[in-house]
């Protein structure tokens, strides 16, 4: 069964060539295009199909990535937004985050590496490059830091932790460290409590920062 993306973006050729490099992605489907926010509602409130993920653009007119991202967080939270943007400053980055999106990609990706962001929202609901979770990171690394407070972790939890930043998926990591998928969804469960985060992100920023990835 293919993943459904909606691409809104308000540079038809540009949505055009998008929609014509994912269809040649094995197990993605483009459903349709908008120019922006505001089409995208009025196609939603006309019954188009909801996709499971949305290529999402910045700067559009009328309603902007922005409002749109907050709108769908509020509407329509299990859809995956992937901002798609030739802006790279920390505060549209930042901005896109809080508002919903899930992923960050520049226009100026490589096919590949739009393909392994795709791939990556349907594996693991998020998709950050290394410069994006950077960025992420030196924003609410201090306030976080603030928070911190020693916690014990056990062995196997340590090693989950070297796994959780990678592209493998739980199945994976529970082949290579010889248990099931279930156990390795407690080891995640476990160390998300223990270390106030929500989030596969979360604890893979975790795990860069206390050196349990090398």
């Amino acid at each position: 069964m293919s993943t459904s993306i909606v691409i809104v973006d308000d540079h038809i050729l540009i949505a055009k060539a998008l929609k014509s490099i994912i269809s040649n992605f094995r197990g993605f489907e483009v459903l349709y295009e908008c120019e922006n926010g505001k089409e995208l509602q009025t196609k939603f409130e006309n019954s188009l199909k909801i996709p499971d993920i949305i290529l999402l653009d910045i700067s559009m007119p009328v309603m902007d990535g922005f409002e749109t991202a907050k709108w769908i967080k509020q509407h329509y939270p299990k859809i995956l937004i992937l901002t798609l943007s030739m802006q790279d400053d920390e505060q549209s980055l930042i901005r896109m985050v809080k508002n919903g999106a899930k992923g960050y990609l520049l226009k100026n990706a490589s096919p590949t590496e739009l393909e392994k962001a795709l791939n990556a929202m349907v594996k693991f609901g998020c998709y950050y490059p290394e410069w994006a979770a950077n960025r992420i990171y030196n924003m609410f690394g201090e306030e976080e830091d603030k928070k911190e407070i020693p916690v014990e972790i056990s062995e196997r939890e340590k090693e989950f932790l070297k796994y959780v930043s990678t592209e493998m998926n739980y199945k994976e990591i529970g082949e290579i460290m010889c248990c099931s998928s279930r156990t390795i969804e407690s080891y995640r469960d476990n160390l998300c409590e223990k270390l106030h985060l929500k989030t596969r992100v979360g604890l893979a920023v975790y795990a860069i920062k206390n050196g349990y990835v090398q």
